[in-house]
């Protein structure tokens, strides 16, 4: 069964958040009562959001968390290692088998910056991997930085460097701040290697 004018995911997701204006989510309610298709194409985002949710809360995902994502954690009694380096410093680092959030907290002042990109570079400096316009307070003074603690514990000792850009709205970038995280490895390589 096909739906001649379906609902995209993005409208399913913001109703099932209750981020839709009350007009919108009258028409979406209407067109699910009679949409089997649309139904199940919700019941499919809902299950989504929740596994995203789990992982996040796992600490499996690499994401920019707020201070009161922290907190909650904390409070409901997560072990969460937490490494700040200096804006153009560095910090020695390792995770454990008990810790559940790794996070890196990044010294920066955000104001005047309408865009921020979280560059992850290698230990030469080398782009591997960017988070695009991530999620800021312009009157925080830092970005805390929630790296997979799984990825973590069974990373070799290495070393990433973190760039914060600012991103004009022409493409320019121009550098906030650099962090460097030297990683030891202090869990047994299960392959012995």
């Amino acid at each position: 069964m096909t739906c001649p004018n379906p609902l995209d995911a993005v409208t399913l997701a913001d109703y099932w958040l209750g981020q839709l204006p009350q007009p919108e989510e009258d028409a979406v309610d209407e067109h699910l009562f009679s949409c089997d298709a649309c139904g199940d194409r919700l019941r499919e985002v809902i299950a989504l959001a929740e596994g995203l949710r789990s992982l996040a809360r796992e600490g499996s995902l690499r994401m920019i968390v707020s201070d009161a994502f922290l907190q909650r954690a904390t409070a409901e009694g997560l072990r969460v290692r937490q490494y700040t380096p200096a804006a153009g410093g560095s910090v020695q680092c390792t995770v454990t088998a008990e810790d559940d959030l790794l996070i890196g907290n990044l010294p920066v002042d955000l104001h005047g910056a309408a865009r921020v990109d979280l560059s992850i570079c290698d230990s030469l400096g080398r782009e591997q991997f960017r988070l695009p316009d991530i999620p800021v307070n312009p009157a925080a003074n830092h970005v805390a930085l929630q790296e997979s603690i799984t990825m973590a514990k069974a990373a070799p000792s290495n070393t990433l460097i973190m760039r914060l850009v600012a991103v004009e709205h022409d493409g320019a970038e121009m550098p906030l701040g650099e962090y460097t995280f030297h990683h030891t490895r202090s869990l047994p390589d299960p392959g012995g290697i």
